[in-house]
């Protein structure tokens, strides 16, 4: 089962990201169902399937139903394109090519899904904690820094949100140190951060500007400590 879910997943990473150019992804974008490339590309993903499973016709049904999916997905996404979101768009055509994938795989080998383990109090705890990391320690940083006017502290040559995700990667990044016992990496994410962060902030001396960065980054490594460790304790706990 894994080896032929490993076999589809290369399959994929090959064709869709490492084998396909940006100059076709702009011709299909262009012509859709008449670009000779978007054919190209689906002619990519035979060759590699069939070297991948070493011409074994015995898969031929497989062979079919991943090229029709592919097919009519990479279609409907260049129809698509300029009505929705293109990285939603991105996200959907992933999500159903990698859906493909695991039903074809659980059509050879079938596998049974505990719904019970899924939903156990260690991973309910996780998506808990992971939520906690991101949405809701942002809202919080937000509302205790509000009582600073933001708009006359913020740069417009910076990107939208980017301190917002920056925040939420630092977090997570630092519930990854501490599942993994390595404290002294919260340092040096610390270090790197001071050097990439205030560097900037020094140079344009902007007194209030940087205390108000500073203020932020120690809220949120004190909320990324706290809520792992209360993650530490919870997990021991069941």
């Amino acid at each position: 089962m894994i080896t032929l879910a490993l076999k589809l997943l290369i399959v994929h990473f090959l064709a869709d990201f490492a084998m396909q150019p940006d100059s076709w992804v702009v011709a299909k974008n262009k012509n859709r169902q008449k670009s000779p490339f978007l054919y190209y590309h689906v002619g990519i993903h035979v060759l590699l399937l069939l070297v991948v499973f070493q011409f074994d016709w015995s898969y031929w049904p497989l062979f079919l139903v991943y090229t029709l999916s592919h097919f009519t997905f990479d279609l409907a996404k260049l129809f698509l394109n300029g009505r929705l979101n293109p990285r939603f768009l991105f996200a959907i055509d992933q999500v159903a090519h990698l859906t493909v994938i695991l039903l074809l795989v659980g059509f050879y080998h079938s596998f049974p899904i505990d719904w019970d383990a899924l939903f156990s109090s260690r991973i309910l705890l996780m998506v808990a904690t992971l939520l906690a990391l991101t949405s809701v320690s942002s809202v919080i940083i937000k509302q205790m820094m509000s009582r600073w006017n933001v708009q006359s502290l913020e740069n417009d040559e910076s990107l939208k949100n980017a301190g917002k995700y920056i925040g939420m990667l630092e977090r997570l990044f630092i519930f990854g140190f501490i599942l993994l016992h390595q404290w002294q990496a919260i340092g040096f994410l610390i270090a790197a951060k001071s050097i990439f962060r205030f560097s900037d902030l020094s140079r344009a001396k902007d007194r209030k500007l940087t205390e108000y960065m500073i203020i932020g980054t120690f809220i949120s490594f004190g909320l990324a400590l706290l809520t792992s460790v209360l993650y530490l304790y919870v997990a021991d706990a069941l």
